[in-house]
């Protein structure tokens, strides 16, 4: 008996919906929209290792509790994403759990993921389904007893995740809003930029404060303090500028930060960039610019007379060319090291690995060429360093503390990312 040709075309349909992909998985605007907010979240940084394929996974972050390996989230059905549902994907994304149902550990960013609309996500989702899949075994984690115990994550989870997407704040504008979204969100600014605890938490109170990013000896600096990093004294421009070349006339991004921005900022728009400026300008400020610095003591003046004398003539031989006899530096190329928080804040970890390991900031789509500094560890002394340092932290009106050669020597070996 003939199936009548209607009954057999909808049979044909379904058995093409039960064996393709999902639908949205085939939708190139989709697909674009995926890439921008993958880009957004900065998912290729811990999801691949430099030199393998993208989304492979098997990145090592080393914690103060073991090390922990990113997984596979290529489409291959075996060891990445390839079998998994968007509703897994969904899952894993907001509310922090595998799709078995295991507990993620929270270098996964899943508390600021949580904040994404299940749109975003799915577009993400159908992203990393288009990429090429790659067949490689994710990794097992290497964390120390108890923490290779997932259930201690439980109380981790009670403390600090807050799971819901992110709420509008109907006093505040669209621009602002949208700020929020992406800084809140897929950004994760939250979580370099508040300080971390013991138990590898942060709490809301303290968010944006800035601290020391923790394994890798780079300090976050506050974005709620204009003493260091707090934004509130900028212009959007200024901010725009940092965010999406790396320079600008205030400054310049090195360390992770710089990894940010090219992998994630640079390829934003000029739109999400200025919201994400207007909602960074706006965060509370708790100190300004013109707030008095700690008095230093007798001990920091002592090292500062020491010290200073010696930073002077170093810093006339090896770096005025660049930043100028005043510290004044060379527009967006060379920044500014007179009146600049990073330098005077109140943590010296920065200025002193940029002075022993050098960097550049990012190569970016705006700064496709950007000035970089030479390391001085195997040129200069933890004495020299201490004392270039604390020169161009209370040269100029700079209202910084001396460092010691102690300070220096804890960071000669520190990680350079």
């Amino acid at each position: 008996m003939r199936m009548p040709f209607i009954a057999l075309h909808t049979v044909l349909a379904i058995a093409l919906l039960v064996l393709a992909p999902e639908s949205h998985a085939q939708d190139p605007a989709t697909i674009a929209r995926g890439e921008y907010l993958a880009r957004a979240s900065d998912c290729i940084a811990c999801h691949t290792n430099p030199g393998d394929k993208p989304f492979a996974g098997g990145r090592p972050m080393p914690t103060p509790f073991g090390t922990l390996y990113s997984p596979n989230i290529s489409p291959d059905r075996d060891t990445g994403i390839g079998a998994w549902s968007a509703d897994d994907f969904y899952k894993m994304m907001h509310t922090g759990r595998s799709r078995s149902g295991e507990l993620l550990y929270p270098a996964m960013p899943f508390a600021a993921y949580t904040r994404m609309t299940r749109a975003d996500v799915d577009a993400i989702f159908a992203y990393l389904r288009s990429v090429p899949p790659v067949r490689k075994p994710s990794h097992a984690q290497e964390l120390r007893f108890p923490y290779n115990d997932r259930k201690l994550l439980l109380g981790w989870r009670t403390l600090y995740f807050d799971e819901g997407e992110y709420t509008p704040n109907p006093a505040k504008s669209a621009e602002w809003n949208r700020g929020g979204y992406l800084v809140e969100g897929p950004g994760h600014c939250s979580l370099c930029h508040t300080p971390i605890n013991s138990l590898g938490g942060s709490s809301k109170d303290a968010a944006y404060s800035g601290g020391l990013i923790p394994m890798q000896d780079w300090y976050a600096p506050s974005l709620t303090s204009n003493r260091e990093a707090g934004l509130g004294e900028w212009s959007l421009q200024d901010i725009s500028d940092l965010l999406q070349s790396g320079v600008s006339v205030r400054g310049a991004v090195y360390g992770p930060m710089a990894e940010v921005v090219h992998n994630s900022l640079q390829y934003l728009s000029d739109a999400d960039i200025r919201a994400m400026a207007v909602y960074l300008k706006d965060l509370p400020s708790t100190s300004s610019t013109k707030d008095a610095a700690k008095a230093p003591s007798h001990a920091q003046d002592a090292v500062t007379l020491r010290l200073a004398p010696l930073g002077k003539k170093i810093y006339t031989e090896q770096c005025a060319v660049c930043h100028g006899a005043h510290g004044e530096g060379r527009a967006s190329d060379f920044p500014p090291l007179a009146g600049n928080q990073s330098i005077s804040m109140d943590s010296p970890v920065n200025p002193i690995r940029m002075v022993l390991n050098g960097g550049y900031p990012p190569g970016t789509l705006r700064n496709p060429r950007p000035y970089g500094m030479p390391p001085f560890a195997q040129e200069l002394s933890d004495v020299e360093v201490a004392a270039v340092v604390t020169y161009i932290r209370t040269a100029w009106d700079n209202r910084g503390a001396p460092v010691t050669e102690r300070d220096v020597n804890k960071l000669r070996s520190a990680p350079l990312d």
